[in-house]
Order: structure tokens, then sequence, then C-alpha cells
């Protein structure tokens, strides 16, 4: 046995009195230096054709470089990383892939930065917390680590903001605001303006992240424009959003071709706040089967009972329905697969639910780019988790136009239909 895993072997008897996290350290360090052992041999085995004059090999073991820190998901943890001389002066030398040179943090504890301060941790908190995670020997952690990030989250979304848009084609759009409460240099609140889209193959992206003046019209027509003005050629087949933004006069101008579909989810808490407490659980069921209906018909006679029975009594609340029974129920014009999707902003909803969490927790003065950047981040790190929309396979039916009736095709006269579409 080598001198080095004698070092490295402990008896049972030296374990006794251990702390958990002790053993766990410990069983880290062995993997880790074993891992960095097991480069170092590919490195020998691939450099072994590698000869001097007489024979020897040229790349060697060359002792260690000195002993330092690591911190890690298992807390800090020592770690050797040996070093080659190379005899044949061709520059060849060991880096480690596992310990890269002046790692002083694995990539998940530096991963567990960002996501600390974007699920509300405050700056100045941020090695109280990660103490508590890996232990009181976590160092380097001050608050200038988030300084840095937050500029470099506002470097990325700029960029991010230039990408050309030529090649891309979206077939749904959420769009939605949210009023943040944050006071910047020049106002005193922001309206973040958000819209995610779903690709012809029924990815579900960011397309814009952008601020303006409580969601008005001018606001959303200048993030629209500037789409079309990074390449963007058409709007998408239809745009999802609530009825309280300008987004609708905006798109209009901009993407005259999209269709529109108001929110149900929205429209219903519209249509509760016109009516008594009393009346909430029938009016939603009432307002449920008119959404919930298998065709555009029995949909209009639900909305007609609905009106029927409230408007004597509440006719504001009976108005919010009739006004947008057009764009209420635009959705019966794509596949039934998609209807759970494009009856509501939920998709939009759940990622801004992050974004009012973390903003709600950054009251002071931020600059826009730094608004901007936070939000950004969020979005970008809450997209890991979205999902393909169901039924992805009819969008190619969308794109060829192809009409739908009632969440089905209607290839009645399908050489006629595919030349309007061409």
């Amino acid at each position: 046995m080598s001198k080095n895993k004698q070092k490295q072997s402990v008896s049972p008897e030296q374990e006794i009195g251990l702390t958990l996290d002790d053993l766990v350290k410990r069983g880290a360090r062995q993997v880790i230096q074993q891992a960095i052992e097991t480069e170092l041999a590919e490195l020998l085995s691939n450099c072994a054709n590698v000869t001097m004059l007489h024979g020897k090999r040229a790349v060697v073991r060359n002792g260690y470089l000195p002993e330092r820190e690591v911190l890690t998901g298992a807390g800090p943890i020592q770690v050797k990383v040996p070093k080659v001389r190379d005899r044949s002066g061709s520059g060849i030398k060991f880096n480690s892939n596992i310990v890269p040179p002046y790692i002083r943090k694995s990539p998940r504890v530096s991963a567990a930065l960002p996501w600390l301060y974007l699920k509300g941790i405050s700056t100045g908190d941020m090695g109280e917390a990660l103490r508590v995670l890996l232990g009181d020997d976590a160092k380097g952690l001050s608050a200038n680590v988030v300084s840095r990030l937050k500029a470099q989250w506002a470097d990325e979304h700029e960029a991010w903001n230039r990408r050309d848009l030529s090649l891309s084609r979206y077939v749904y759009w959420w769009a939605d605001g949210i009023h943040t409460g944050l006071r910047s240099e020049h106002s005193d609140g922001q309206c973040l303006l958000v819209i995610v889209g779903v690709t012809p193959d029924g990815r579900k992206e960011r397309v814009a992240i952008g601020d303006g003046y409580r969601e008005s019209k001018e606001s959303w027509k200048e993030v629209l424009l500037d789409l079309k003005r990074r390449g963007l050629q058409a709007g998408p087949l239809l745009a999802v959003g609530d009825g309280a933004m300008g987004f609708w006069a905006a798109i209009e101008e901009v993407f005259p071709e999209t269709l529109h579909q108001r929110c149900w989810f929205h429209k219903m808490g519209n249509v509760l706040n016109a009516l008594p407490k009393s009346q909430h659980g029938r009016a939603k069921a009432d307002m449920q089967a008119i959404w919930m209906a298998a065709t555009r018909d029995e949909a209009h006679a639900a909305c007609a009972k609905f009106v029927e029975h409230y408007k004597g009594k509440y006719p504001k609340a009976t108005e919010k329905i009739e006004k947008d029974s057009d764009s209420l129920l635009a959705f019966y014009d794509f596949p039934a697969e998609h209807w759970q999707h494009i009856r509501t902003t939920n998709p939009i909803e759940s990622t801004f639910a992050t974004v009012r969490h973390r903003t709600t927790r950054t009251r002071n003065c931020v600059s826009r780019a730094t608004f901007l950047g936070l939000a950004f981040k969020l979005i970008e790190e809450a997209e890991k988790s979205w999902r393909k929309i169901r039924g992805a396979d009819k969008i190619e039916l969308l794109l060829k136009g192809i009409p739908f009736k009632d969440g089905e095709p209607v290839q009645d006269d399908l050489p006629v239909q595919q030349k309007l579409a061409a």
C-alpha cells in the first residue's frame, strides 16, 4: 500500500466520536482525491508514448501543489492536486477538471448564490444563509459577490435583448405585466412587461422582457416594435392576456393578424368582484360551464344562461362577459389539446409569482438595468422547468393553415386551404 493511501485510510476506532457531517466531509475528500488521481492516471496513460532519447517517459508525476480548501455542498474540503513534470519541454501540464486551477467554490455552491438571492435572501444575509447550509467554515461569501452577480445579470439581459429574431416564429404568446413597486432613478414604480411564447416544436421560451409605465399602449408598442426591428417577421397565431392592458391596442397595430384570447382566470376574478360573496359559488360553476363546454355552440348557450340568470340583479357582472365573449372563446379555433394552455395566462402567472416575491424583498432604489437583469435571471431560472405544451404535433397543422373548429381540424377543402396558407 502506498504512503498516500496509508495516510487516507482510517481505522474504525478513529471514526468513533465523529459527527455525521465530519464523516460526510471525510468521505467527500477521499472521493474527490481518488477522482483527481484517476484524472492524472489517464493523462499519464495518454502521454505514455512521449519518451526521452533513452526511452524513459517524458511526462512523470512531480509531487503535489500546496493543499487548498474548496467550498463544496458538503462544506469546506481540503484538496491536494498532483503535478506532473514534462522533461521533453513540450509544455504538458496537469489541470484537473474536477478542481480547476484557482477554484475556491464548487459550481454547485456558486450556483447557490444567485438561487438564494432570487429566492429572497438579502445580500447582507447571504453569508449567514450559506454558513447554515455549509457550516461555520464557509468563507469568501460577502455581499460584494451578489453585487457583482447583479451587474453580470444586467449585461446578460442586454445581450439577450439584442439577439436576432429573423428565424424565430411563434404559435402562441402569453403576455402580462407586473407592477413591482420598485423605485428607480427616474420613477416611483416600474412595470415589468413579459412575453412568453410557444415555438413550432411546442417549447415555451422567453420572447421579451422589458419595462414600461402602467402597461400602457405605448410601452407595449415599444416592446413589440423592438421585436420587429430585430427581425421577427410575424406575430403569433394567438395571444393570451388579461383585459387591463394596453397590450391589445398595441398588438392590433403591430401584428394585426394575431387573434386575441382573454384570460379566463382574470375574467372570472373581475366578474366575481361585481357580485356579492353569496353568489360566488354558483357563479364560479356557471362560468366554468362556459369555458369547459365541448363546443363553441355549447359555450354560447352556457354564456346566455349565465347572462339570463344574473343580468337582472347584477348587470355589471354580465356586461363583463358579454363585451368580451368573442375573445373569451377564441380558443375553440385551436387544437383541443392546447385549450388548457391557452384559456388562461397561468403559464406566465406562475413565473411572475417568483418575480413578485424577489422584488417585494428588494425595497431599495434600483437602476433600470439592475431591475431588468434581475427579472431576466428570475425568468431564466423558471424557464428551466417549463415543459412542452400538450399536443405539440398539432402545431404543424396550424402552421399549414388548416383551420380548427371546436378543437378538431377541418380538412374538407385541404388543397384550397394549403394554397391560402402559402
